[in-house]
């Protein structure tokens, strides 16, 4: 069965790191790419990053970037996102999705991981 399966949430303190993965079976990884999101309580899913199967680029929403670094491990057929100095406000579930091109918009991703929660709290 396809499925991505994300893992390294927590808590942590503001200024504190995170590292999740969001790793894929049943398929491969190489020719998708990576987005990942998150959702507050009671807000709408928002895009954090995203990075291309083809170069490597990468993208970023202004809220993160300049402390979360996304990468993609195509032997180990996962992906990651490094998350630094972070803030109260990146409390969120952090989901991991997999599309033919890069984009900010929820509805072009095909398959999406269970989430992590992330909790900066002191």
């Amino acid at each position: 069965q396809a499925q991505l399966v994300e893992s390294g949430g927590g808590m942590v303190q503001p200024g504190g790191s995170l590292t999740l993965s969001c790793a894929a079976s049943g398929f491969t990884l190489d020719y998708y790419d990576i987005g990942w999101f998150r959702q507050a309580p009671g807000k709408e899913r928002e895009g954090v990053s995203c990075i291309s199967s083809r170069d490597g680029s990468t993208d970023y929403a202004d809220s993160v970037k300049g402390r979360f670094t996304i990468a993609k491990d195509n032997a180990r057929n996962t992906a990651y996102l490094q998350m630094n100095s972070l803030k109260p406000e990146d409390t969120a579930v952090y989901y991991c999705a997999t599309t033919p091109v890069c984009t900010w918009y929820v509805g072009a991703y095909n398959r999406w991981g269970q989430g992590a929660q992330v909790t900066v709290s002191s």
